[in-house]
């Protein structure tokens, strides 16, 4: 006898790259806060420690925006706000003052390090919710 499963909303391309990239850089951040930390910490406090709030934030990310597939979208709008916020205060910190960057952090420079990947995910992200918003279906 077949046992009756549990359809879930199906995902879009745009989803699935927004995990993937929530996951790498996740992980990316978090090694980079780690190393940067237990290695030195002394060296560049503010820049290692940016570095760790980035990778919780981008864990964080990560978990609201799957949830967000399944419709329930609050903390994820409230995630990426953060993010955003995050990216362009560390970004604007790193430029005007350097003495508390010698080492870069994640959102040093608004990302540059990365590509500037820091600073069009957050983005990219409120967009998608955007349009799965607008369109009312599970995108």
């Amino acid at each position: 006898m077949p046992t009756p499963t549990t359809t879930r909303p199906s995902r879009s391309g745009a989803h699935q790259v927004l995990i993937v990239l929530y996951a790498l850089f996740t992980l990316a951040a978090g090694a980079r806060s780690i190393v940067q930390l237990a290695s030195d910490a002394g060296r560049a406090p503010v820049a290692y420690t940016l570095s760790l709030v980035a990778a919780v934030t981008y864990a964080v990310g990560w978990y609201a925006i799957r949830e967000a597939a399944d419709g329930r979208a609050g903390l994820a709008s409230v995630t990426l706000w953060i993010e955003l916020g995050g990216v362009l205060v560390g970004g604007t910190l790193s430029l005007v003052a350097r003495d508390l960057f010698p080492d870069a952090s994640v959102w040093s420079d608004y990302g540059i390090g990365y590509g500037f990947v820091p600073a069009v995910l957050p983005v990219a992200g409120l967009l998608w919710l955007r349009h799965r918003r607008g369109s009312g279906a599970a995108a």
